[in-house]
């Protein structure tokens, strides 16, 4: 598998890193209010956009004493936007017939 599409993988792994990058989808943010906005402490978002960042997902750009948080292009708005529309469609068209005893869809 290609590195990107791991780094992604791994990204969207844990439903916080999700919700940040759909977060950061809508508009750039300070950590302090991401952490409001998401209801998780400062200390455990930063492990979070340390990871998105390692990541190459997000960019830190830096405003004055503080630093604001982006998606580092903006493509990935569109791909969260794809992706996201493509579970929902596949969610509603479950064609595993074990789906819901096996848990396995």
């Amino acid at each position: 598998m290609p590195p990107a599409l791991t780094r992604f993988g791994r990204a969207l792994a844990e439903p916080i890193r999700c919700r940040i990058l759909l977060a950061l989808r809508e508009a750039p943010a300070y950590p302090a209010d991401l952490a409001a906005a998401l209801g998780i402490s400062r200390t455990r978002l930063s492990n979070h956009l340390a990871c998105l960042r390692d990541c190459g997902l997000v960019a830190t750009v830096p405003d004055g004493r503080r630093t604001r948080y982006e998606l580092a292009d903006e493509r990935l708005g569109h791909a969260l936007d794809d992706l996201r529309a493509a579970v929902v469609a596949v969610a509603a068209d479950r064609t595993c017939v074990d789906a819901d005893e096996e848990g396995c869809c």
